[in-house]
């Protein structure tokens, strides 16, 4: 090497940059060189070249939306003595931006998304890029909230597994200072929603509602993030035994608001016919003849089909005039008897139905009692004082022949 080569090699020493050897654990800046097999390639300071190995992507990127050239924050693991290159991780840098951006979140209440990536029977975990953050199913909104009879467990772990995957508008609403316990609530994220939803909901109003949940006790419906029961006793005017026959989940149903307290709705479906008793109290009155098939028996009696589902009782006592042993043999299911009304009251929902009302009463043999009919009072006396004289008499013929026996002695 000449001097002048030498001068020249100081010169760039001179004005060349510091080199600056990253430390461990520390989050420095670099722009992609190569992506590869899930593996990318990283230009640090243009001093250095760094991996960045599959496994420390992490989750919330997609390497189809990476460019070569585009700047990328990461963190240095350490580095390959062998490969000569930087061992680094896009993931972990991630992690410390998103538990810095999450604690902005919680302050702000800011709706962001997330996707569930697990379930347990507590809720739904959300791993953003290694760290597992929850929303408890108490935070679902109406919409996602397992409506499970009996509270059953494995139900309710079946219901949450169908939501893994499926983006979810949270907000943060608790934060440590680890970030080891970040909790996302979906109720939260739609409360301004369904405070203007109640604001507009009206008492009367007839709303196209969905229906989020069927259980033994009633369905349950949603409207613009509200949610509400259409209790049994109001789906139908009929026997309500199984709600399931009358919707399905997701359905849409007609529903009328027939109270609202507060935050109290009361909701009706049965309402929006009507009421059967009514019906029934402008064709019939007390005293006439209703023609209806059997529906079913029951060991208190025969169960008559009336218009508009509406089953009623035909007590045992009013099947017939005779002893009744066995019903089957006087009514059978799917037959049509007429029966007498016996009973109607339409406003307390009653009726009383006889089909021995209608038959012949039958001739019974009348048997004679053994002792003699008294007519009237007097007649009584008179017999009760021949009775008293007839014991009189005979205990004087009893004195007399004692006397007798005694003077024969």
């Amino acid at each position: 090497m000449t001097n002048k080569d030498l001068a020249l090699f100081e010169e760039l020493f001179k004005n060349s940059p510091e080199i600056k050897y990253p430390k461990q654990w520390e989050v420095i800046s670099g722009s992609i060189i190569k992506i590869e097999k899930k593996n990318i390639l990283v230009n640090v300071n243009n001093q250095f070249t760094g991996l960045v190995v599959s496994k420390e992507v992490g989750n919330t990127i997609d390497l189809n939306d990476l460019q070569v050239g585009q700047n990328i924050d990461i963190m240095v693991l350490g580095d390959s003595i062998d490969r000569g290159l930087l061992i680094l991780s896009l993931k972990r840098a991630n992690q410390i931006k998103n538990l810095s951006n999450l604690s902005k979140y919680n302050e702000s209440s800011e709706v962001i998304t997330v996707r569930p990536t697990e379930a347990n029977k507590w809720g739904l975990l959300v791993d953003i890029d290694g760290l597992k953050w929850f929303i408890p199913v108490s935070q679902l909104t109406p919409i996602h909230y397992p409506r499970v009879e009996w509270a059953d467990p494995e139900k309710i772990l079946e219901h949450l597994n169908s939501l893994v995957g499926i983006p979810f508008k949270v907000r943060v609403i608790n934060v440590d200072e680890g970030g080891k316990k970040i909790i996302f609530s979906e109720k939260a994220a739609i409360e301004e929603d369904r405070s203007k939803a109640l604001v507009n909901l009206k008492e009367w109003d007839i709303v196209e509602w969905v229906v989020s949940g069927i259980l033994s006790y009633g369905l349950f419906v949603t409207f613009e993030w509200l949610e509400w029961l259409v209790h049994v006793s109001e789906i139908d005017w009929g026997h309500v035994t199984d709600p399931s026959k009358f919707a399905k989940v997701w359905m849409k149903v007609k529903v009328k608001v027939i109270g609202l307290d507060s935050e109290k709705i009361s909701l009706s479906i049965k309402r929006l016919k009507e009421n059967p008793w009514d019906i029934l109290a402008k064709r019939y009155k007390l005293g006439d003849t209703i023609v209806a098939p059997i529906s079913r028996i029951s060991k208190f009696g025969a169960f008559l089909n009336l218009d508009w589902d509406i089953q009623w009782l035909i007590h045992l006592s009013e099947i017939s005039h005779g002893v009744v042993k066995d019903i089957r043999e006087h009514v059978k299911v799917g037959e049509e008897v007429s029966a007498k009304i016996i009973n109607f009251e339409p406003s307390k929902k009653r009726i009383g139905l006889s089909l021995k009302a209608l038959q012949d009463i039958p001739n019974i043999p009348k048997v004679n009692s053994k002792k003699p009919k008294i007519q009237d009072a007097w007649e009584e006396e008179k017999i009760d004082a021949e009775v008293a004289e007839t014991k009189k008499n005979k205990k004087t013929v009893s004195k007399k022949t004692e006397k007798k026996v005694e003077e024969i002695k």
